[in-house]
Order: C-alpha cells, then sequence, then structure tokens
C-alpha cells in the first residue's frame, strides 16, 4: 500500500514540475501583453477576455474537478496574471504593495 502511495506522489510531484513551468510561461506571455497594453494605452483589466476564460474552461472541463472548482483556479491564475500586468503597466520592475 505504501508504495503504491508514493509512486502516485511521485505522478504528482511530476504534474507540479509541469504546472510550475506551465504557470511561468504564461505569467511571461501576460509580462508581454502588459507590455503592449501600456503602449497602447489599454487598460489592464479585461472582464469580457476573464469571462470567456472561465466558460471555455469550464466547457473544456472534463473533470474530476467540478466547474466551480474549475473557476476558482483560474480566477487566481487570472488574478496573477492580471497584477503582472499592472506592474508592467506601472513601469517595469516595480512591485504592487
Amino acid at each position: 500500500m505504501r508504495v503504491e502511495i508514493d509512486e502516485i506522489r511521485k505522478r504528482i510531484d511530476l504534474l507540479d514540475d509541469v504546472l510550475l513551468r506551465i504557470f511561468n510561461e504564461r505569467a511571461r506571455l501576460a509580462l508581454e501583453i502588459g507590455h503592449r497594453k501600456k503602449g497602447a494605452g489599454l487598460p489592464v483589466f479585461d472582464p469580457a477576455r476573464e469571462k470567456r476564460i472561465f466558460a471555455r474552461m469550464k466547457g473544456d472541463n472534463p473533470g474530476p474537478l467540478d466547474d466551480g472548482a474549475i473557476v476558482r483556479l483560474f480566477e487566481r491564475v487570472v488574478d496573477e496574471s492580471r497584477r503582472l500586468e499592472r506592474i508592467m503597466s506601472q513601469g517595469e520592475g516595480q512591485e504592487e504593495c
């Protein structure tokens, strides 16, 4: 039993490594969008875009996480992306308080 649990945990650790790379790549892309929005004088917050993201994720969700859980996870991801875009729009390298 313990060996089986350890094997499953190793698979989870590998997935966590992949998620970490994906989250950081998404963050890099958000920074690029922030840079382009700043240059174009566009606002950081795009509520229609966020609604489309959440709707698409719910529509593509095969489970076992329910749609509410998926939306909560993506809300957090999008919040962090928006935070990075704000940092970019305020000037590179400045942190929000």
